[in-house]
């Protein structure tokens, strides 16, 4: 059930019509990197892509969709929802920013506050999918969002096909398990990158399966998953145990330190989430090794922007 590259490709045609191809710029922030402008994408992240796959390729009824979220996925659902004509119905947990819930009604759906946490939310998202038959678009453990997301892997390598070493953050695994699905046999080293409050992937690793971790930080509301999902362990342990999967811990200082180098230095506004790849290079968590070509993804940017600078 997990995507292959020609999952991947098929997704990236499927969606073309539907999501952007967003930029790549080079910048020098005491190493020379290839930043890929994913806060660009449709709603303000990579979302839009594995929402849009999943809803063109298992067509929704006149319930439509359903799904939980933190806040970013929940805008991808929305709006796909919304160009495609169908209702939807968002839960989301308390934590999620008021710029995050502003985003999901703006584009149309009703929003449902289910608990104070992730988990919470997507078990209500989980019984109303039930009570109702709308189709459940889980925002990382479903084959359709994977491949969806993979396809940032699949436009970043034509449009940096030299780069070695790529940091994404991680939440529940599906932007890195897409990205694994699509490098596998590339040679490509995928840093991951948690935040200390929300280390799901670094203790799914350690245990040898998805287990449950901590929850919080300044980037829960969109990496706050209580474990990784099912369908992007077994691609993320392959590449680990392989040397090229390298996970990554860092600090909410060493985040707000990458949100203000992205401001200052690009003016690039990103979201904690959206920084948090970043901060890994900037704080020395992860130092390139000789003569590597390092990218980072910017993969999100749904924050109010005087936040960067404490308005």
């Amino acid at each position: 059930m997990t995507p292959t590259p020609d999952d991947i490709k098929a997704a990236a045609r499927r969606i073309a019509g539907d999501v952007r191809r967003t930029p790549v710029m080079e910048l020098n922030l005491g190493h020379r990197v290839t930043l890929k402008l994913e806060q660009l994408q449709v709603t303000g992240s990579f979302k839009p892509r594995g929402a849009f796959n999943a809803m063109r390729t298992r067509p929704p009824g006149p319930a439509g969709v359903v799904a939980a979220s933190g806040g970013n996925h929940g805008a991808a659902v929305a709006a796909a929802a919304q160009a495609l004509g169908l209702p939807a119905e968002i839960f989301v947990p308390e934590i999620t920013a008021e710029a995050k819930r502003a985003r999901i009604q703006g584009f149309g759906a009703r929003l449902v506050v289910g608990g104070a946490a992730y988990d919470q939310a997507r078990e209500a998202s989980e019984a109303r999918a039930a009570e109702t038959g709308a189709l459940l678009i889980h925002a990382y453990d479903q084959p359709e969002v994977l491949a969806g997301q993979g396809t940032v892997a699949a436009e970043w390598s034509e449009q940096s096909p030299d780069l070695t070493h790529l940091l994404v953050a991680v939440g529940g695994g599906g932007l890195i398990g897409g990205m694994a699905a699509w490098h596998a046999a590339t040679g490509v080293t995928l840093v991951a990158v948690e935040p200390e409050g929300c280390p799901c992937l670094n203790a799914a690793l350690a245990a040898g399966r998805p287990v449950p971790a901590p929850v919080g930080g300044a980037a829960a509301d969109s990496l706050g998953a209580r474990q990784v999902g099912a369908l992007m362990f077994p691609l993320a342990a392959r590449l680990h145990a392989a040397g090229r999967l390298v996970p990554t811990l860092v600090t909410d200082a060493s985040i707000r330190e990458a949100q203000l180098r992205l401001w200052n230095e690009a003016r690039v506004v990103a979201e904690p989430g959206g920084a948090t790849a970043l901060a890994a290079l900037l704080s020395g968590r992860w130092v390139p090794p000789a003569g590597a070509r390092v990218g980072v993804l910017v993969c999100g940017a749904n924050t109010d922007p005087g936040s960067l600078l404490g308005d």
